[in-house]
């Protein structure tokens, strides 16, 4: 029996440190912290942000798991409305400031006959994982 629940933890933990990696490896990929750093001339407190990110990656999820209430309805919450749409505006400038290398790429690599067949696979592939998500009813 605990041998069990040690394995189930030990790939809980595992897994969830895999997913917490990649989700900071793309936000540091993308620049968003590098943004934050040039856009307000404090480029010396780096590592105060990536401290920051990874301890509210850790915090909403120990609220989310345990479901810890936080007091302050909703005077906090229109604080963290803020910030959170602060955040996502950045993730989503830097976004569209990384997509300008795929047209770069995509005719180095000479994929031009390629992208219609790689569309209609990823379109398939999400369409497949949805209707699988949403049969089983998770």
């Amino acid at each position: 029996m605990w041998v069990t629940q040690t394995v189930l933890a030990v790939l809980g933990l595992s897994a969830g440190l895999a997913v917490a990696a990649g989700l900071f490896s793309f936000i540091i990929g993308l620049g968003v912290i590098s943004d934050f750093a040039d856009r307000t001339h404090t480029g010396d407190h780096i590592l105060l942000y990536e401290d920051s990110v990874a301890l509210g990656g850790m915090l909403g999820n120990i609220f989310w798991v345990y479901h810890i209430a936080i007091p302050g309805g909703s005077v906090l919450l229109g604080v963290f409305g803020i910030f959170a749409g602060i955040f996502v505006g950045c993730w989503s400038m830097a976004l569209a400031e990384i997509l300008n290398v795929f047209p770069i790429f995509i005719r180095r690599a000479k994929l031009i006959k390629c992208i219609p067949y790689l569309i209609a696979a990823m379109a398939l592939g999400k369409g497949i994982g949805a209707l699988i998500f949403f049969y089983r009813g998770w």
